[in-house]
């Protein structure tokens, strides 16, 4: 057996598509143009890649990109005045803190501090509660891109067994929150496996669908599947690969993988995301849907006000 590869790259460009359509819509009917606002602190080189990625597909959907790029010592003081700013400002509607941010920052009072209504990673504890009611404002953006992948590749997830590997806010709890909602590309019965996890393998040979989200390269191997599952790889990780440069010779090569140990797991899963092109470019999409829905909600509000 030979997995189907899943294109997330593809899907997140049709995606992507539709929503240009449907920002030029909502800019026409409304004369209001979403708007996202990005806020990297310090100098994290893959942060600053990510930001530059979401700026370009911001402009691309035709969508008001606001960067704000503050030093590494801003303080925790500072940054909640700049997100009250935000939050304050009606030509941005969704605000976006580029995480990790630097060591000092109180991470978990800058993002309580953003607008609910304006919460487009969907972590604030507000937009978290909805989520579990099955009532969301928005949805977290790799979670949902999961569920577009499965849900756009015919992907079945009702009845279906999932294992999780991971339990961040970011991705492992959340997802397990989304697959287990009544309706399309849910009604799972899902296991959040962890650090803590005894008999992990055994817990993966019974999943139908595993979704790996722990940050450790290629930890899940072709043995540890069911045959016949669904993988996918949420994993970024950069290693040191052996190569050999133009003449033959053996050299270090630095290359991205996931936490998937795609060689081995494609010969026994029916369908596999790879890395990178997988769940990457959903993540990023999602974001931009986010920000249209944000803005949709708030014009909506304000008109019913007026």
């Amino acid at each position: 057996m030979t997995a189907q590869i899943l294109d997330g790259k593809g899907l997140a460009e049709i995606i992507r598509a539709e929503i240009k359509e449907d920002v030029a819509r909502f800019v026409a009917e409304t004369q209001v143009q979403p708007g996202l606002a990005v806020v990297l602190v310090g100098e994290n080189p893959a942060s600053q890649v990510y930001v530059r990625n979401k700026e370009a597909a911001c402009v691309k959907a035709g969508m008001k990109s606001v960067m704000r790029r503050l030093p590494t010592e801003t303080t925790t003081e500072e940054l909640l005045a700049l997100v009250a700013e935000m939050n304050a400002d009606p030509t941005i509607h969704g605000i976006l803190i580029q995480l990790p941010l630097p060591k000092g920052i109180d991470e978990q009072r800058v993002l309580d501090a953003i607008d609910p209504e304006k919460d487009v990673d969907a972590f604030h504890p507000e937009n978290v509660g909805l989520i579990s009611q099955g009532r969301p404002r928005f949805l977290p953006c790799t979670p949902y891109g999961v569920q577009q992948i499965l849900v756009r590749s015919n992907i079945e997830t009702k009845g279906k067994r999932v294992a999780i590997l991971g339990r961040s806010d970011i991705v492992g709890k959340p997802m397990a929150l989304l697959l287990l909602q009544k309706g399309i590309g849910a009604d799972a019965t899902v296991t959040v496996c962890h650090s803590r996890t005894e008999n992990l393998a055994e817990i993966l040979r019974e999943a139908d669908i595993v979704v790996a989200a722990i940050g450790k390269p290629e930890f899940v191997t072709g043995d540890m599947l069911k045959p016949g599952a669904v993988v996918i790889d949420v994993g970024i990780n950069r290693v040191e690969k052996d190569g050999v440069d133009e003449n033959g010779a053996p050299i270090k090569v630095s290359k991205l993988v996931g936490d998937v140990d795609f060689e081995s797991a494609k010969e026994v899963a029916s369908a596999i995301t790879p890395v990178p092109g997988g769940v990457g470019p959903l993540t990023v999409t999602m974001l931009l849907l986010n920000a249209l829905n944000a803005a949709r909600r708030q014009t909506a509000a304000a008109q019913a006000s007026k």
